[in-house]
């Protein structure tokens, strides 16, 4: 199945649970708009080179479009509309007036300089132009990309006539450009703030969980490091070369793990060429053999399909919370589920960092800025109110915290679709 089709085949559960009427399912079954095109780029050595873009605007009944960006060699169509998808249910899992969104180039960033880097962002604003605004389309930072390409992006836009002023067309920006403080940290906190109520409720010790990360990016360091100095445990660390188990029962300290991955310098002026494969003292292992250790909480903070029906029996955490967007499978999913594992979904899980985009966004639009505090503050609050929303719908319907998110997100899209006419 399609990481679109298992999106969907997740939506056609939850509307079932909620008794949502079918011809909401269908309408959320599609997207409104898909955009694809094509980016010719002078490269640095003289030849033109054709990159595939890609936007998915998929539901906007709660308002604008919302949803990053992402450059990987792997993108496609199927996973931008699912990841579009998601988003639609995560901004209304969260609670905040936006729909769902997003983008993606596919190409390997890494092996363009920062010139080219910079012209093939630049370009895909460009081909956006006019589908996109403050008011209309709001992108944002995903794999690969991040506040200084946002601030290519947003520069773009704005020497476009008629566009001047109007920052809050992106978020996750550079401070300098209008960015909001707490948002380099906000996915990753917004995870931490997730579990700790998950083990709160579970009346788990937070001081004795040991915990994995797979994927030491933005999301994976800042969840450790929240994680770490909560008094968690850090057993294992991971980024795309390969992954680092503690056996010595004392841990990782997530800031030594990252010093080692900076050291090696920057690819393009934007992207970590070293690795957490660096640090001495832990034991060496594949991301795939790190999914399978020994934890209690398993955070995999990469990219999509990586918890499978494969591997599912063999993984030994109690929790997987998801930072990732779709890294568990349905099969997996319901064998965690039969298994008595708790799945926090990634439409909960890793809301932090849209949620701190809708604070950046009300910023932006009120030129009135507040401290990091504040942001974090009021993250934390709406965090809660989400897993609270959620976790109650679990109890009520003895049902998986996803099923619940879902529950949660379809009653909140279909009432503004049912009081905008949609049906």
């Amino acid at each position: 199945m399609s990481l679109f089709g298992s999106a969907i085949k997740n939506l056609e559960r939850a509307g079932k649970l909620q008794n949502i009427d079918a011809q909401m399912i269908e309408i959320l079954s599609h997207p409104r708009r898909i955009l694809q095109f094509s980016l010719p780029i002078k490269m640095d050595n003289g030849k033109v080179k054709v990159f595939e873009g890609y936007r998915v605007q998929y539901n906007s009944a709660r308002g604008p479009y919302k949803g990053g960006i992402r450059y990987h060699p792997e993108a496609n169509l199927d996973e931008v509309k699912a990841l579009a998808f998601w988003m639609t249910i995560k901004c209304a899992v969260a609670g905040i007036p936006y729909g769902g969104a997003k983008g993606g180039i596919k190409l390997d960033p890494k092996k363009l300089s920062a010139r080219e880097l910079e012209d093939v962002s630049r370009a895909y604003v460009r081909a956006l132009k006019d589908l996109i605004g403050p008011h209309q389309d709001v992108p944002a930072p995903d794999v690969n990309t991040n506040a200084k390409i946002m601030g290519w992006m947003v520069d773009e836009y704005m020497s476009i006539p008629g566009n001047e002023g109007k920052n809050a067309v992106f978020t996750g920006k550079p401070i300098e450009l209008g960015g909001s403080l707490g948002r380099e940290q906000a996915t990753g906190a917004g995870g931490f703030f997730v579990l700790m109520n998950v083990l709160k409720h579970l009346k788990k010790d937070s001081k004795k969980t040991r915990v994995i990360v797979q994927g030491t990016g933005n999301v994976g360091y800042w969840f450790a490091k929240y994680a770490y100095d909560a008094g968690m445990k850090i057993v294992g660390m991971s980024d795309s070369q390969g992954g680092l188990y503690d056996t010595r029962g004392r841990g990782m300290n997530p800031d030594e793990v990252m010093n080692t991955k900076r050291t090696k310098g920057l690819i393009a002026g934007v992207y970590c060429s070293g690795s957490v494969c660096g640090s001495v003292g832990y034991k060496s292992m594949s991301n795939a053999k790190l999914l399978e250790m020994e934890c209690d909480v398993l955070a995999p903070a990469a990219l999509e399909d990586q918890l499978t029906s494969g591997n599912a029996a063999r993984v030994k955490a109690n929790i997987v919370l998801e930072l990732a967007n779709g890294p568990t499978t349905p099969d997996a999913d319901a064998k965690f589920e039969k298994r008595g594992v708790i799945v926090v979904p990634d439409v909960l899980a890793n809301a932090g960092g849209v949620v701190t985009s809708y604070l950046e966004w009300v910023q932006n639009l009120q030129s009135f800025y507040w401290e990091e505090k504040v942001v974090i503050d009021r993250m934390h609050a709406l965090m809660d109110s989400a897993f609270s929303a959620v976790w109650s719908i679990k109890e009520k319907k003895k049902t998986s915290m996803r099923m619940a998110a879902y529950a949660v997100a379809l009653e909140r899209i279909a009432e503004a679709i049912r009081l905008r006419g949609g049906v």
